[in-house]
């Protein structure tokens, strides 16, 4: 009988120090919040995308942390496309804010964007120039570079394609390092012809571009006559042979055999001599 009680108070030692065990862990459970999976947001549109990579690569390779800068918004005109890969980038200037993003892949595109340094960063976009880096008239020049207007691509532009003034952006970019022979007015590009293929968003160069066949031979062209003294006539004509915008070429009036020259002025449109 004794030993019966005995094993009774033991069993009921135990089971009040396993109800205290138990009290305990519940109680740690309870203090420690449930672990909420790192899924981060996912980018709505191609260009938040973009921005995205941007961002990190610019953190990788520049040592900037996120609250140090942003990005100059995109023309809202430029359309971002998706990219089957990794997006390319680099700095092709000479200043370190502007990057240079390309895919590689299909579709095959270019463009720049420009970060937004906070105040106080503006050094970090710089180029390392060590501890005994010159300070005064060059250090600002260098953190304020001058820019040039230029003629960039809104969609990629293969050989032969005849230019209008909505398949082309004026835009700003740092002048150090660029190209002298690019274009900066939309307006001198309109009716040329492309001689190479140009991605979006890469500058176009003058010998990018050539004076396009607006006419040719056999075609009918609607010629203007009289424009300058305060009233035009216009009348269908053919032309003869080929011409360019500003050359001048032979045409022909169907109805009358009467051979007239005329000054071409825009696809298939010439003016009377």
């Amino acid at each position: 009988m004794q030993l019966l009680c005995h094993l009774s108070r033991v069993q009921g030692r135990f089971a009040g120090v396993l109800a205290l065990w138990l009290l305990g862990m519940a109680a740690v459970f309870a203090a420690t919040p449930a672990a909420t999976p790192a899924t981060p947001a996912t980018p709505a549109t191609p260009q938040d995308q973009l921005l995205a990579e941007v961002a990190q690569w610019v953190q990788q390779t520049q040592q900037l942390s996120p609250d140090q800068f942003g990005f100059v918004p995109i023309d809202p005109r430029v359309q971002v496309q998706s990219c089957d890969r990794a997006l390319a980038m680099d700095l092709p200037f000479a200043s370190r804010e502007t990057v240079r993003v390309r895919c590689l892949g299909n579709p095959n595109w270019q463009m720049y964007v420009r970060l937004a340094l906070k105040p106080g960063n503006a050094s970090a976009a710089q180029p390392n120039l060590g501890a005994s880096a010159a300070k005064g008239p060059a250090a600002t020049a260098s953190a304020n570079p001058t820019m040039r207007k230029v003629v960039v691509a809104k969609q990629l532009l293969r050989a032969g394609t005849v230019l209008t003034v909505d398949m082309l952006q004026e835009t700003e970019v740092p002048a150090a390092g660029l190209d002298s022979q690019v274009v900066g007015s939309a307006k001198d590009l309109e009716n040329g012809e492309m001689v190479r293929e140009i991605p979006a968003g890469m500058p176009l160069r003058s010998h990018d571009v050539r004076r396009a066949i607006l006419v040719k031979q056999g075609q009918a062209v609607i010629l203007t006559i009289g424009q300058s003294s305060g009233f035009a006539i216009t009348a269908r004509v053919e032309a003869l042979q080929d011409g360019r915008m500003g050359e001048q070429i032979r045409l022909k009036n169907p109805d009358s055999g009467r051979l007239l020259s005329g000054v071409v002025t825009g696809p298939n449109a010439a003016r009377g001599l």
